[in-house]
């Protein structure tokens, strides 16, 4: 059974920093891509981060380079999104994503909050 296991959303004031991890079972984590998406209230989902499989490539959507860190431990079956200077605009549900790498199979996290404000 694939799980996708997201947890360290909370409430931060801005400027503060959280770190997300997600844990995953169920799947060959090593090969699979893994993303992080969020989704604020009345938009779309959008892709925040995506890390390679062996975490040589990173991608960071332009709101948040500089800001938000992807990483993943293979090892430990997990992937974590390190954010720092949040902004009232980073509020929003973070969606952990795995995908196989023919782009056949896709799976997604429960999702988990962060809100900032102060």
């Amino acid at each position: 059974q694939v799980q996708l296991v997201e947890s360290g959303g909370g409430l931060v004031q801005p400027g503060g920093s959280l770190r997300l991890s997600c844990a995953a079972s169920g799947f060959s984590f090593d090969i699979y891509y893994m993303s992080w998406y969020r989704q604020a209230p009345g938009k779309e989902r959008e892709l925040v981060a995506r890390i390679s499989t062996v975490g040589g490539s990173t991608a960071y959507a332009d709101s948040v380079k500089g800001r938000f860190t992807i990483s993943r431990d293979n090892g430990k079956n997990t992937v974590y999104l390190q954010m720092n200077s949040l902004a009232p605009e980073d509020t929003a549900v973070y969606y952990c994503n795995a995908r196989s790498p023919a782009g056949t199979r896709n799976f997604w996290g429960q999702g988990t909050q962060v809100t900032v404000s102060a």
